[in-house]
């Protein structure tokens, strides 16, 4: 380092006399701040350029570095773009759906700017494609996982145990997009019963739940849930030695209003394989919502089902 001369273009002290302001301000006052100003433009062009590190499911975790999102386990994207929907092509066969039978279905995404079919998906907690059926009376639940065609279709063999009306919600992440969540509603053959008259609003229960080797209870925060509002939900487990992930989570959680309109795919926001683990969940609209929660002891998976009420603000 060594102090700057007048001839590098840096003044000793500013002129004091009106005389030489003027020249002071077109040789070096001008200079300086054109010189400045390339330089903070340059920083700032260099500070854009640092990748972002984002979890395509989790979209606020967010990182300076390269990791796996602490929530989900998902490996973090530099630079994710913005979210673009995907069409998806769903079909059945038999066409007319019937209950109670073997049943095939199948999806296909299309590229939103070929209309081409993408075959080329991410994994995400071990699957290409995760696929979740809800009954109207949100008695039947079922978490699938459909097998990738080389013609781009997706195909499921499964059985619908009632007639009635369905909800899916299919969940996947096109290579070079953003992870999708397609919802579709169907009828099995026959069922004309009204939509509105099908649907139920069953009254709340957060009992605790016993499922195939472990028992859970659930609180919330708060404890009536508001739309529009954080939840932020506590589960307990007994016992919780021998907790494993489930497809690569600790947790899956699935929330469906009472009238299929709203869906919600989540994992736990705080959970480290111990007996206690937080979800943070956003509903929409008031609605009676009905939540699964889909955990692993010992080998063995334990699906477990909580009503909640949510209410307006």
């Amino acid at each position: 380092m060594h102090a700057p001369d007048v001839s590098e273009g840096w003044p000793h002290a500013v002129p004091t006399t009106p005389d030489a302001l003027p020249d002071y301000h077109e040789n070096v006052a001008r200079p300086l701040t054109r010189r400045f100003w390339i330089a903070g433009a340059a920083s700032l062009l260099l500070r854009a350029q640092e990748p972002e590190f984002v979890c395509p499911m989790d979209r606020e975790v967010r990182s300076k570095t390269p990791g796996n999102c602490p929530r989900c386990g998902m490996k973090l994207v530099a630079n994710l773009p913005m979210p673009i929907e995907y069409p998806m092509d769903f079909r059945a066969t038999p066409q007319q759906i019937p209950a109670g039978r073997d049943i095939t279905l199948e999806f296909r995404v299309l590229d939103p700017k070929t209309g081409r079919p993408v075959t080329q998906f991410e994994t995400v907690h071990e699957k290409l494609f995760h696929l979740f059926l809800v009954s109207q009376d949100l008695e039947f639940f079922a978490h699938l996982h459909p097998e990738l065609l080389p013609s781009g279709w997706f195909r499921l063999e499964t059985r619908l145990p009632k007639p009635g009306t369905y909800r899916l919600l299919a969940d996947f992440d096109p290579t070079g997009g953003t992870p999708q969540l397609a919802a579709r509603t169907f009828s099995t053959a026959g069922f004309i019963a009204p939509m509105e008259a099908s649907f139920r609003r069953p009254p709340g229960d957060v009992a605790p739940k016993t499922g195939e080797n472990l028992t859970v209870s659930l609180t919330t925060e708060p404890a009536e849930p508001i739309a529009g509002k954080k939840t932020m939900l506590f589960f307990r487990l007994n016992p919780a030695d021998g907790l494993e992930p489930y497809i690569g989570a600790w947790a899956h959680l699935l929330a469906v209003s009472h009238d299929l309109i709203d869906t919600i795919h989540s994992h736990p926001f705080l959970a480290d394989g111990g007996p206690e683990m937080q979800f943070n969940l956003f509903f929409p609209r008031a609605a009676t919502y009905r939540l699964w929660i889909q955990l692993q002891r010992k080998g063995i998976i334990n699906t477990l089902a909580f009503t909640l009420p949510v209410r307006s603000l």
